[in-house]
């Protein structure tokens, strides 16, 4: 399918077209998705402030209080599309700040395997990742050693943001009560100076029907 062009280039600057953009990544999420998807069922201030923070879009970033060197945190009920917009974004994101979209689980099971190796490839790394479903993981155990591994990855990877300026991104269909009760206070706290919030309503439609 040939995409219609999303954006003009002016004074070596390239500005979108917001309408042009989100039928841009609705057609590429029917390609990766399905006939079904589409991508402007979804809110529309949710659909701006993701993209003004993946194209750095200053004045809207500062409207809408978003710190373009955090993360994102985007919290909606399952089947909301949060996973599918952090796919689809990571299109329109710059090169050097383009993500690995992650489950959680999956890594989980990765710790199963090899222990605290996996702790060191997510959490000391300069690649950037988005965790998926965050808090749907269960503590493993690696030869009897039990271990909270996003708990320890994301402390981690708050580090990475302090010491280096490596941002992390994650989704997540739980609040910050159901967080800290899984990975502790201190996590929570991190939390908060790792990532922007962005929050689908309580009522977003399951675009997977």
């Amino acid at each position: 399918m040939k995409q219609q062009k999303h954006y003009i280039i002016k004074d070596n600057q390239i500005i979108y077209d917001f309408m042009l953009t989100m039928k841009y990544l609705s057609d590429c999420g029917r390609q990766k998705f399905g006939d079904h998807f589409r991508i402007m069922r979804i809110s529309k201030l949710i659909l701006v402030k993701l993209m003004s923070y993946a194209i750095r879009d200053e004045e809207n970033c500062k409207r809408y209080n978003i710190d373009p060197d955090k993360g994102i945190l985007l919290v909606g009920t399952i089947g909301c599309g949060k996973t599918s917009l952090m796919q689809l974004f990571n299109l329109l994101t710059y090169e050097h700040r383009k993500y690995i979209v992650k489950p959680t689980r999956a890594i989980a099971g990765e710790y199963l395997q090899n222990g605290y190796e996996t702790i060191l490839k997510y959490g000391n790394t300069e690649k950037i990742y988005c965790f998926d479903d965050l808090g749907i993981e269960q503590n493993m155990k690696h030869f009897g050693n039990e271990s909270n591994v996003m708990a320890e990855i994301l402390l981690s990877r708050y580090d990475l943001l302090r010491y280096r300026g490596i941002i992390t991104h994650a989704t997540t269909n739980l609040n910050a009560n159901e967080l800290e009760k899984l990975y502790g206070n201190r996590v929570r706290s991190r939390l908060r100076e790792m990532f922007n919030l962005i929050t689908f309503p309580e009522n977003a439609e399951d675009l997977r029907k």
